[in-house]
């Protein structure tokens, strides 16, 4: 490591101001940055100064998804043996799934930093750090059977309309990843509804119909079991199906306070209380349907644990983000079932309370100013 320190340090002036690689001096940096904990120091002011910068940040998010993303690269292979009636061990449906879920990843990675470091030579300022965790981001929440161009299209809606358009990383008001999804449901509904695709090559019998495909049409009766959509033995995307690996993910990044638990606990509440009051006035099969079947079926789990708690989009002060997460639970579950036409309501919940989120802190904080200056008054009579 000190051989490539020492070539890094060598080869620095160039493109620095007045070498001759100049204009690609934010390239260099993000080169640089990405390997070793940057050296800047502040002069003037009071600062709190600490190792951990952006790029380390988004890193603990990328280890977190570790479980989601190797359990989805098994789970592709497991369902596609599945579909074809043939059997094969763990490593060959490891293996199929790896081959599958790869270029999904090389694709999303390959085009969104593209993008970014266009923007960055352009404007002349540092690569944002952002899309280390939005590039790992896309590729779960999308089908493993996504034809790549119809992925690279929507990294490029994500990271231009999504992100760039507001200024960057930490300016953009719509969690990038769901912009990218909502995109693809959108634009190609057919690829996105869920009831006939989802697993990559199946058999042309085999119907492979995700858990909200089925409930979309009514087929309540043929919902896989608890334990199966628990454990993530389903259809779905790549690694939205297994709510034990998001888990494992979602302890991680509360151990290393990098993940919110207020806004995944509040979520989850949400989700449950919306789906005991539908249980109350059960019409059909859907709403009388158990309240915890919605925390382990399509990407309600997911989005608690990785999207919803975007620091950048989600609400920031304490309470807002009790009140923000609530409202995604409670909202993701009344558009899954009172409006079967977008059967994945965690993406539309988390968008539309993005929106809201900084409405909910300005009278968070505006109620506090009030309660403090009353507290004032009554002291000073």
């Amino acid at each position: 490591m000190k051989a490539l320190r020492n070539y890094i340090d060598k080869i620095k002036p160039q493109f620095e101001k007045g070498g001759k690689l100049e204009k690609f001096h934010s390239t260099f940096d993000a080169f640089e940055t990405f390997l070793y904990v940057p050296k800047t120091v502040t002069f003037r002011g009071s600062h709190i100064r600490d190792t951990l910068d952006m790029k380390r940040t988004m890193i603990v998010v990328v280890i977190a998804l570790i479980p989601a993303l190797l359990f989805g690269m098994w789970n592709v292979g497991f369902q596609h043996f599945i579909s074809l009636g043939e059997t094969a061990g763990f490593w060959d449906q490891f293996w199929y799934g790896f081959l599958k879920v790869l270029p999904l990843i090389i694709v999303s990675y390959v085009v969104g930093l593209g993008i970014e470091f266009i923007f960055a030579q352009i404007r002349g300022h540092e690569v944002n750090e952002g899309y280390l965790v939005t590039g790992f981001l896309i590729p779960l929440i999308v089908p493993p059977d996504i034809p790549l161009w119809m992925l690279a299209l929507s990294v490029v809606f994500a990271v231009i309309i999504g992100k760039e358009v507001f200024g960057g990383t930490g300016m953009n008001i719509l969690n990038p990843a769901l912009t990218a999804r909502a995109f693809l449901f959108f634009a190609y509904p057919a690829e996105m509804s869920g009831d006939k695709v989802w697993i990559a090559e199946k058999a042309d019998a085999f119907s492979g119909a995700t858990p909200l495909g089925h409930l979309l049409v009514g087929d309540v009766d043929k919902l896989p079991s608890f334990s199966d959509m628990f454990y993530g033995f389903i259809p779905g995307s790549v690694g939205e199906t297994s709510t034990l690996a998001i888990l494992i993910g979602a302890i991680f990044l509360i151990a290393t306070g990098i993940g919110s638990w207020r806004i995944m606990i509040s979520t989850v509440a949400g989700g449950l209380v919306m789906g005991w009051i539908f249980n109350l006035f059960a019409i059909n099969d859907y709403m009388a349907m158990p309240a915890y079947y919605h925390l382990v079926i399509g990407g309600f789990a997911f989005g608690a644990v990785f999207m919803a708690t975007d620091p950048v989009t989600a609400s920031q002060t304490g309470m807002g983000k009790y009140i923000y997460g609530f409202l995604i639970g409670v909202l993701a579950v009344i558009i899954r079932v009172a409006n079967p036409a977008y059967p994945e309501g965690m993406m539309l919940a988390i968008l539309l309370m993005n929106v809201f989120a900084p409405l909910i802190d300005h009278y968070i904080i505006q109620s506090n100013i009030k309660r403090r200056l009353k507290r004032v008054k009554i002291k000073a009579a």
